[in-house]
């Protein structure tokens, strides 16, 4: 009872505070504690789910089903026949805001929407400690006071036209870069702007990005326009772009204070090259957080580790997969990020690789480790059995529940004659043969099927088209180029086999310039994880705009 009491207490704080504008500093500050013991309270909910993972699903999948209809995950299974993809959810795949009536019911209720380890700099763990293997205890979910101070965190996020809060907006005064910031037309002006307000504040505590591309974009903006930077902190404006209407940037421009020794700062820490470089311009700073560093975004956070964020924990808190959140990830500091599925956030089923002709789904306390599998989901009322394209690697259990690394996605698996070449594996064929050109670092790359191309791809057999992006080299040798085809042939009998046969032509490769990436990201026009298999012309069309090799 008195629990209940306190709980009704804070309630009415929060929305008392909310209730007051003018005073956002209060608000924080009451908002915070409750946020804290939020989490507390969900981490112990989720320990004691995971000792009962079936009766937890089966009570999940009941809330799910409309009233009266048969109940149990078997009668399920029959009556509803496996679906499509999943929809693609809210944009971004991003997690909803978090409201303080949506917290504290997810405290009390048996159903919560949205649990509170991440979503933002509210996440930010303590970083101090070696991570345990799967099996053992996860680290203590409490906050880092000092992760959660005012104006402590940067977002460098773009969501076009979506202005809404990020997840963390209960503490008002969290983030020192404003919400419309992101939601200006243009990606490269958002990211622009919002490294700058970023820049202005040196003593950051956490350092906030939607996507491990958005931080290496904004990264590589630093790079290349650091001087125009550090002038517009020196004079404590904002330059108009391409991108940032006026009357925005008179708004935006209003936050900015002239600092002259920041803007010094600025010039002498770029002046010594990436590496550390982050560190180096935020000192405090105590962990990075991304909203997604798997799969096609892994090869950004490698890059990261190697030189920007060169000595700072890279923190990717939650697993997210056709607009529902999923996972949490309790290892903050394992450099591959792995995610312990919760039984009360979704229905699972999974589909075990390779898949069969007749396949039948196994439920999530009937995995193997070691084992992959395609995802399942059964997330919202009225979607049922939806394939969320998404491959699981099983690394672990905690207690009951998986662990699990995301592998890769379905629909980027390269295929002009039935071949099949996966994500992941395709990644791995072409870092080997980048590894065999000296000098050469990989940056980023995509793959076109060579029917997109139509016409223009000539009159030879099915193939591909590899675009990359490298440093270290200007220009590729054909014997360089016949590396990757080599290494394709390689590490793909069937692969080879229709190579040999003459009905797959030999592969075609792609020097682009610098920055080429992230254009084509802004012409995504969606905040998504980087595909690695274009499918629109208009896309094909800008990269190949770009080649210089």
């Amino acid at each position: 009872m008195l629990v209940a009491l306190v709980a009704v207490v804070a309630l009415v704080a929060v929305v008392a505070a909310a209730a007051l504008p003018a005073l956002p500093a209060l608000r924080h500050r009451l908002a915070r504690p409750v946020l804290c013991r939020a989490a507390g309270r969900c981490r112990r909910r989720l320990e004691l789910r995971g000792t009962e993972v079936r009766l937890s699903q089966e009570r999940r999948l009941r809330r799910l089903l409309p009233a009266g209809t048969a109940r149990g995950s078997e009668v399920f299974r029959e009556r509803h026949p496996l679906g499509q993809s999943c929809p693609t959810g809210a944009p971004g795949g991003q997690v909803p805001p978090l409201h303080p009536w949506a917290l504290l019911r997810s405290c009390w209720g048996t159903d919560p929407p949205l649990q509170v380890w991440g979503g933002g700099g509210s996440t930010a763990p303590h970083t101090g400690r070696a991570a345990p293997p799967p099996g053992a205890a996860p680290p203590d979910p409490r906050l880092s006071p000092r992760a959660l101070a005012p104006w402590r965190t940067a977002l460098l996020s773009w969501v076009p036209g979506h202005p809404r809060a990020p997840a963390g907006w209960p503490l008002p005064t969290l983030y020192c870069t404003p919400v419309e910031a992101g939601t200006l037309p243009s990606r490269a002006a958002a990211l622009r702007v919002q490294l700058l307000l970023a820049l202005q504040e040196r003593a950051l505590h956490v350092l906030e990005a939607g996507l491990a591309s958005e931080l290496h974009d904004a990264l590589a903006a630093l790079h290349a326009g650091w001087p125009e930077l550090a002038q517009d902190l020196a004079l404590g404006r904002l330059s108009p772009q391409p991108g940032l209407p006026e009357a925005v940037r008179g708004r935006l421009q209003a936050l900015l204070v002239p600092s002259a020794a920041r803007a010094a700062e600025l010039r002498a820490e770029c002046a010594r090259g990436p590496e550390g470089i982050v560190q180096r311009l935020w000192p405090q700073l105590e962990v990075v957080v991304v909203g997604t560093a798997h799969g096609a975004e892994q090869l950004y956070c490698d890059a990261l580790r190697r030189a920007d964020c060169k000595g700072l924990p890279l923190y990717c808190p939650f697993y997210r997969a056709a607009g529902a959140l999923l996972g949490v990830n309790l290892w903050p500091e394992e450099p591959a990020p792995r995610f312990l599925l919760c039984p009360d956030w979704a229905f699972y089923e999974f589909l075990p690789c390779p898949a069969k002709e007749e396949p039948q789904t196994v439920l999530l306390d009937e995995l193997w480790e070691g084992r992959e599998y395609g995802l399942v989901l059964t997330a919202q009322p009225g979607e049922y059995r939806c394939r969320a394209g998404e491959v699981l690697r099983v690394a672990g259990f905690h207690k009951q529940c998986p662990v699990v690394e995301p592998v890769r996605r379905e629909s980027q698996a390269l295929s002009v004659r039935g071949e099949s070449i996966p994500e992941d594996r395709f990644c791995q064929s072409l870092c080997r043969a980048v590894g065999m050109w000296p000098g050469a670092r990989l940056v980023d790359y995509v793959c076109v099927e060579s029917a997109l191309l139509g016409t223009s791809s000539g009159a030879g057999a099915p193939h591909y088209e590899v675009f990359v992006e490298l440093r270290g080299l200007r220009d590729l040798s054909e014997g360089q180029r016949y590396k990757l085809d080599q290494c394709l042939q390689e590490d793909f009998p069937i692969y080879k086999s229709f190579r040999f046969k003459g009905s797959i032509g030999p592969l075609r490769l792609h020097l682009v310039g610098a920055g080429a990436f992230a254009r084509l990201r802004e012409a995504l026009g969606t905040p998504l994880p980087m595909p690695r298999v274009l499918r629109e012309e208009k896309l094909l069309q800008l990269i190949q705009s770009t080649v210089i090799s």
